[in-house]
Parts: C-alpha cells; sequence; structure tokens
C-alpha cells in the first residue's frame, strides 16, 4: 500500500520553490549547478582524523566551530540570508523531571499549501527535477570541509579560496535559512554526485568528523531518513549550536553488548523513544562504521530512522521511528498534529520546536511524553529490529542476550549509567 502524508516543506534555501523545473541556458542566479560553478570559490578546511581515538584533537590554525562555522554564519546573517531572526525565538525547559526544551519558533510556520511526502520508502531515487541542494545560492555556502586519509597529509590545513571542482565533488557547509538554533546549518557530502538521502560509511565519518572538530559537546549534528521527516532527498546532515544539554543525553542506558573493535552499544531507559547509544571503538572511524552499517540495516529493510551525534562525536543515538507511517494510516490523534510537530531528531532528542503561541504557553512534560512515545517503536518491534541490527554488524544475537542479562542483572543490584557531560558547561559556552 502507498502510505503518504501532507506536511508543509521546511524552506532551507531561499531558491527553494514549489514547482522547479529545470531551466536551460543558465539560471542567473549562481546556483551550484554546471550553468554557474565555473570560477566559483569557498574556503577549504581540511583535516587529518580517520584513525583518531575518540575525543583526541589536532592543532588547527582556526578555531573551527567560533570562527569558522558560527563566523561564517554570523556573516550571512548580517548580510540578511536567513528568513527570520532565530535569536529572537523564545525557550524554556518544561518543568519535570526530564528537562525537555521548548522552543517557539513561529518563523516555521509557513502559510503554503501542503506538498504529500511518500513515507512507506526510505530509499528513493534522487529526483534533479525536485530541489535539491545544487540548487542553492553561492552566497549561502560557507565553506568546503573534507577529512584526509593521506599519510602525506600534515594535520589541519585552511585554505581561504580554492576553486569548486566539479569532477572531484566537494562536501560543503550551508545556511539553513529557516533555523532552528543558533549556527544552524547543512552538512552536504559531496553535493555534485547528488546522492539520494542515503547513509553509508564515508558519509557518516564526514559527519563524526564534524562533530570532532567542533570539539563541543553543545555543538551536534543530526540526520533524518526519508520516512523520519527528512524532506529533500539529497544527502545532507544538520547541525545547530545549543548550549544545554538535551534530555536523551541526559537520559540512564543499559549496555547491551560490545563490537571486537570496542565499540560499546546501549539502549535508552525511561525515556519516550526507545533507541540505541553507540559509544568508543578503537577509532572514530569504528565507531563509524558500527553506526554506519547498523543504519545501512535499517535502510535496507524499510525502516525510518534518525540519528543524533553528540558530546563531540564521542555519543551516536541510533533512532528507529513509526509516526510518519501511523500519521499516514490515520492513527494519531487530531491533537497532536494540530501542533505540526514534525519530530525528526531535534524532537526526538528532547528540544520541542513549536510554531504556535499556545502550544508553547501550555508545554508541559506530559504533552511532550505523549508525542514522542508516539514516535517510538513499540517494543516488541524494537526487539526485532534490534536483533536485525546485531545480525548486520556481525553480532551473535544469542551472545548480545546473555551479554544483555547479565548488565540487566548489575542494575538490579544497584548499578545503572547516567550519561555525564564530559566537558563542563562554563568551559563550553561560547
Amino acid at each position: 500500500m502507498l502510505l503518504k502524508i501532507k506536511r508543509v516543506p521546511t524552506v532551507v534555501s531561499n531558491y527553494q520553490k514549489d514547482d522547479e523545473t529545470v531551466e536551460e541556458g543558465g539560471c542567473g542566479r549562481n546556483c551550484l549547478s554546471k550553468c554557474c560553478i565555473d570560477g566559483a570559490t569557498l574556503p577549504l578546511y581540511s583535516c587529518k582524523n580517520l584513525n583518531k581515538s575518540i575525543g583526541e584533537k589536532s592543532e588547527s590554525p582556526v578555531k573551527f566551530l567560533e570562527s569558522l562555522v558560527l563566523g561564517e554564519w554570523e556573516d550571512r546573517f548580517q548580510r540578511g540570508l536567513f528568513r527570520y531572526d532565530v535569536t529572537a525565538c523564545v525557550t524554556k525547559v518544561i518543568p519535570g523531571k526530564y528537562g525537555f526544551i521548548a522552543q517557539l519558533n513561529e518563523g516555521r510556520h509557513l502559510k503554503k499549501r501542503p506538498t504529500e511526502f511518500r513515507v512507506d520508502k526510505v530509499l528513493q531515487p534522487f529526483d534533479g527535477n525536485k530541489f535539491n541542494f545544487t540548487k542553492v545560492g553561492q552566497e549561502e555556502l560557507l565553506f568546503q570541509f573534507e577529512a584526509s586519509n593521506d599519510d602525506n597529509d600534515s594535520g589541519i590545513q585552511l585554505f581561504p579560496s580554492i576553486p569548486l571542482d566539479a569532477d572531484n565533488s566537494p562536501s560543503v557547509v550551508a545556511i539553513n535559512v529557516s533555523p532552528i538554533e543558533y549556527g544552524h546549518v547543512l552538512l552536504i557530502p559531496r553535493v555534485l554526485d547528488c546522492l539520494p538521502q542515503r547513509i553509508d560509511q564515508k558519509s557518516l565519518l564526514l559527519a563524526l568528523q564534524m562533530a570532532t572538530e567542533a570539539a563541543n559537546p553543545y555543538f551536534r549534528l543530526g540526520y533524518n531518513s526519508l520516512g523520519a521527516f527528512a524532506t529533500i532527498n539529497h544527502l545532507h546532515f544538520q547541525a545547530y549550536y545549543m548550549a544545554m544539554q538535551f534530555p536523551i543525553e541526559k537520559a540512564s542506558s543499559l549496555k547491551i553488548t560490545s563490537t571486537n573493535d570496542g565499540v560499546k552499544i546501549s539502549k535508552l531507559l525511561n525515556y519516550p523513544v526507545r533507541g540505541l547509544l553507540f559509544e568508543g571503538g578503537n577509532s572514530i572511524k569504528d565507531l563509524s562504521d558500527t553506526v554506519s552499517d547498523a543504519s545501512v540495516c535499517l535502510q535496507n529493510n524499510n525502516i525510518p530512522f534518525n540519528i543524533l551525534i553528540s558530546d563531540s562525536g564521542r555519543q551516536i543515538f541510533l533512532l528507529p521511528q513509526c509516526y510518519a507511517e501511523k500519521q499516514a494510516l490515520g492513527e494519531v490523534c487530531s491533537e497532536l498534529l494540530d501542533t505540526q510537530v514534525n519530530p525528526a531528531v531535534w524532537e526526538m532528542s528532547g528540544h520541542m520546536v513549536l510554531k504556535r503561541k499556545d502550544d508553547y504557553e501550555e508545554a508541559s512534560e506530559e504533552k511532550a511524553w505523549r508525542l514522542l512515545a508516539e514516535v517510538s517503536l513499540s517494543e516488541e518491534r524494537f526487539k526485532e529490529v534490534n536483533t536485525m541490527i546485531f545480525e548486520a554488524i556481525g553480532l551473535s544475537s544469542h551472545e548480545v542476550a546473555e551479554e544483555e542479562e547479565e548488565e540487566q542483572s548489575s542494575m538490579n543490584n544497584g548499578f545503572i549509567r547516567v550519561h555525564c557531560p564530559s566537558v563542563k558547561e562554563e568551559e563550553a559556552c561560547i
């Protein structure tokens, strides 16, 4: 059965239109397509950290987060490229045990005709006739980002102006013109290759490397698959800076198992969304490869999911979900639908972006929990999905079950993992 939902697509570029047409003879708007890319240049930040240990940081000629990401974002803000001033949006911590964060962002509420989105296919082919990131204006781009595994490369380098090479598709960082928070950007791997929204080892590793370079636990990257509220089928991650700990980062968890490369896999406890937490590994690549293999498994089994890269790349949350499917089947109550909250990675992490003043003023822990509980897989389905994931990453489901039972026994004896931030708030704030 074909499942679709209607929603207003988020506008991420000033060149995004309801009806896209392929133009001939040049578009005249300084985009990334062949008609405009000749002679285009951007700064290039190049780092070498494929085999670094988690948390290891190299000397950099520039402060990556403060000067490059946020500095360039501020420059575009001063140029008036955003649809609204996100710094004027009010934010509060909702009273209660979990500390859900609510933001009133009326700028993201568009009075536009809803568009149909297919939500029953996680993997869909790229369609160049629809909006994609080759159609953004070059002024919306901040810099090129690459991580090399060339032994001849010497650490981190910043080149102020490097041509955009159409034959060697660059990965770029661009602004989101409808920001959720300060410094909201898009990481677009190999932008000119026009890859559909699907995880692979290279793209997730690039995102993890960006989190590592930022070296700040309050700068997080997120990923939404198709069917989990990604609306643009062109491979991208989102990221922003917010100097508050997300509720999901404070949630307790129970270790299930570890891989041969030292990656610890745990499941979240006492949190409304069921999910897995990946940590550790002998290197950044070990952690990234484990999560990408798990994500590819979800994609291939047509299971929508979201990813949060947290704590400067030390933690990755993998969150399968089913809200859009329930919505398409008419199984979500009108009260939740009326809020127009699309529970993507940020909402699932506990940052609730609300578009109506009444919803913001009446926000409560009970309402936030109720929404996220609708997003989550059932306990039975979550166990089935975990079995698929463990098989995909080469772990025996029998051994995993035994390890989980041992950890559960330890927990019952009074031992439970509670995450503490690795960087003190006063040290991490910018």
